[in-house]
Formats: structure tokens, sequence, C-alpha cells
């Protein structure tokens, strides 16, 4: 068990026990907790606020919500799990048959020890949520119903944290901090992300600017995109949405981008052509999904997609008290991570390059670069490039001929039939050698 392992098991106990909602002190706490691992700025938009179609709703504020008998003893009690009020739910404070209280009460039938999750953000009403279960144990006679909540005049909160690179061309990675209790659901997007944004702060050097946002579900993400959509639509190179990331004996999936020019799209469908990683792709849909919905809206239309690995609506825990650590394992968010960062880096070299001596071949032994006969191809100390020597001249004429400032390095890689990562330790030497210049991820002319 590495450090790293141990910080995301420790703030996933943090964050587990936390009441939240797409408003409240709930999101807040979130924020300030992910704070001591991600430098974030907090952003708070009125209720009332007008966001495009939307509005930002009242504030819910939960004080104590349970549930007693005519004997007085506990039935239920959001204090044993939160999950067991309605989110938003308001106030109510009376006492009725179990025939009038049967229809404020939620189940899951077919999965009778679940606790569902259900919500009703713009709609006001009140409710609680119990498994099958207990629901069927419940006996006749007055039972105690009492809320204590509030929606008031208050805020809408989410949070950013930007990591600059050489470029101003950003990469956003976006994830939803607004259901309570819940792991792969919940907890594995801000997990993933909080650990991505501390591994790509060790890289020694980052081409993209990183944005990395943390909303309530929807209406954050709209918020969001309220204030800075414009500046999204200008910067934003490629992205993606991080949810439901863990969960064992399930591949990373990838959920493509409406814009068919993402270059997150090209990314996936070159690593899955190779069999480089094992991915399952899902086609873009506005249906259902995650707030890749809202980045992807026909207004923006941003290149973004999402990554997931146990997806919701797939797996007996979606929505309920049967989503925890255990189903979702800190090994998978680890994973996740793992995998994530290196298609970032994948993204990071898949530019275009330009050769700088375009007019016929280089004279590759003039820089210390054609084999001779016996010994290996001279190469820079610090690269780690073990191929055969034969091997490692092709790709350099490859690259060479191919960086014309119109082929990205994926495009070579699939028109050569060597693995992208085969060119990466050239790339390096043939810069230093002051051969190739890049990569730049807009099509470039060759200098003349």
């Amino acid at each position: 068990m590495n450090k790293e392992y141990e910080l995301i098991d420790q703030l996933f106990d943090e964050l587990f026990p936390i009441t939240r909602s797409i408003t409240g002190e709930g999101v807040r706490k979130t924020i300030s907790i992910l704070k001591k691992y991600i430098p974030l700025e907090m952003f708070s938009v009125k209720t009332g606020t007008k966001v495009f179609d939307w509005e930002i709703p009242k504030e819910w504020v939960i004080r104590e919500a349970w549930i007693k008998d005519e004997e007085g003893n506990e039935i239920v009690n959001m204090k044993n799990h939160n999950l067991h009020v309605l989110n938003y739910s308001i106030p109510v404070n009376k006492k009725m048959s179990l025939e009038e209280l049967k229809p404020f009460i939620h189940t899951i039938p077919h999965l009778p020890e679940a606790i569902p999750y259900v919500t009703s953000y713009y709609k006001e009403r009140w409710g609680f949520c119990m498994s099958y279960n207990q629901f069927k144990s419940l006996k006749q006679g007055i039972y105690h119903v009492f809320i204590d909540s509030e929606l008031k005049n208050g805020e809408l909160n989410y949070a950013h944290a930007i990591l600059p690179g050489k470029s101003d061309k950003e990469i956003l990675i976006s994830t939803y901090i607004c259901h309570p209790s819940m792991a792969n659901n919940e907890l594995s997007g801000p997990l993933v992300a909080a650990f991505l944004y501390n591994r790509l702060k060790k890289w020694k050097e980052r081409n993209f600017t990183y944005r990395f946002v943390f909303v309530p579900e929807t209406i954050g993400s709209i918020a969001y995109l309220h204030r800075f959509g414009e500046h999204l639509r200008k910067h934003v190179y490629s992205g993606f949405v991080l949810t439901c990331l863990g969960g064992k004996n399930y591949p990373l999936s990838f959920k493509r981008s409406r814009n068919k020019n993402a270059p997150i799209n090209k990314i996936v469908d070159y690593l899955m052509s190779t069999g480089e990683m094992d991915i399952v792709v899902r086609p873009f849909t506005p249906i259902n999904g995650s707030d890749e919905r809202q980045y992807c809206s026909p207004g923006f239309n941003l290149p973004i997609g999402q990554f997931a690995r146990m997806v919701y609506g797939q797996y007996d825990g979606y929505h309920n008290s049967l989503d925890t650590k255990e189903v979702m394992t800190i090994e998978k968010i680890v994973d996740s991570i793992d995998e994530i960062e290196r298609i970032l880096k994948i993204q990071e070299w898949n530019g275009y390059y330009v050769n700088v001596n375009p007019f016929g071949e280089v004279k590759l032994d003039k820089h210390g670069l054609y084999p001779d006969m016996n010994t290996p191809l001279n190469r820079d100390a610090s690269t780690n490039f073990k191929r055969d020597q034969r091997k490692q001249l092709n790709v350099i004429l490859t690259l060479l001929n191919y960086s014309d400032g119109e082929h990205s390095l994926l495009d070579i890689a699939e028109i050569s039939g060597y693995c992208f990562h085969d060119f990466v330790d050239m790339i390096q030497l043939l810069k230093r050698k002051g051969l190739l210049e890049g990569p730049y991820y807009e099509k470039r002319s060759l200098s003349v």
C-alpha cells in the first residue's frame, strides 16, 4: 500500500458521511476538504439567478429527519444513513396512519436490502427512504414523521483549479460533488480528479493548461458554463467528465463526445484499434449520462467525452445504499488514475510535428543518427529507447517524412503500424538535434 493509496482512502473516509445536495453546507464542506488535496477556488451563485433556461434554486438546509412508531420506537433516522430522507425534503411534523404514510416512503422492491437515493430539487415535497424489507415489516398503527429542514435564499457553490502549461489551450476535467454517501456514483469522480491533478502537477512540463472543475451535477455545470462558457469555447482543446470510476472487474469505459472532431475521441479509437488499452466505447447520447450533456449542448458543443468504469444504471448499487467503498474499491480508483494519466500523456504528444529540413532526406550520419554495421544507433544517454537498431532508423525515417504539419502523431502511428510510444523517445531526440519542431495542436505549413 503506497502513500497515494493511503491518501485516497483517507479522503474517501472524510467525504463519505457528508449529507450533500446540489446546494448547501454539504457542498461547501466537501470543497473545503478537497482543498487540502487540490488548490480549489470556490465560487457562489445566488438563489434566483438565471443561468440560461434554468434558475438557481433555494438552498436546502437539513437538520434532522426521523420516523417513530406510536410507542416512540425509532423506525428510521437520517443520522444513521443520510439516504433515509428524500433529498430536498420540505419540513414536516405530523402523526399519520401507516396507510397515509406509505405514499411518502420510497423503496426498491427488486433490491430489498437497499435504501434508495431519491431527490426532488425543483418541486416541493417531503419523503423518506428505506429498504423494502423494512417497509414490509411496518405494522399498522400511528407514526410520527418529522423533518426539520428549510428552503432559503442562499447560493449554489462550485469550484475549480487551474494547472498552467506552456499553452493557453485547455484540457477540461470535470466531476460532480452533490450525491450523499455513495461511493462509485459520487466519490470516485472527485477522488480521481484530485489525485490526477497531483500526478499532472509532478510532470516536468505540460503543453496544455488543465482546468479541473468540481460542480453539483447538471445545475452546477450549467451555472459554470454561464460564467465561463465563452472562455471555454475559445480555449478548450479537449476534455472529459469523470464519473463511476470504481468497480472490480470492470474495464475503463468511454462515452464519446458529441463533437466528432474531439481529440479525445480519436485517442480512444486508436487505443481500441491497437489493443493498447481495454476500453469499452459508448456512443454520445443526451438521454442519460452526466455533465458531458451540458458541455456538449449544441450552443457549446465542446470536445468533451466521459470516462467511467462501473457505469451508472449497470450495477445494483446505482443510486442506493449498496454503493459502498467495498464495491467501488480504492484499487480501481488508482487504476483509473493510471489509465487516464496515460491517455493524457498521449494527448500531450499527439500534435503536429514539422521537419525542419523537409527537402530530401535528412543526412542522418551528419547528426549522429545513422547506425554503422556493428554498433547500436547513437543516442543521447537520457533516452531509454532500446529497440533494434534497424527499427530505430525506420521510426526516425517515418517520423521525419510524415512530420509535414499535416499528419498528427496518431496519424503517423496508424499509417506506419508502429506503436505511438515508439515515436516518443525519437521525437525528443530529434528535437534536441534541432531537426524537428512541435507538437503543435493545429495543422501548420512547412517552412519554405
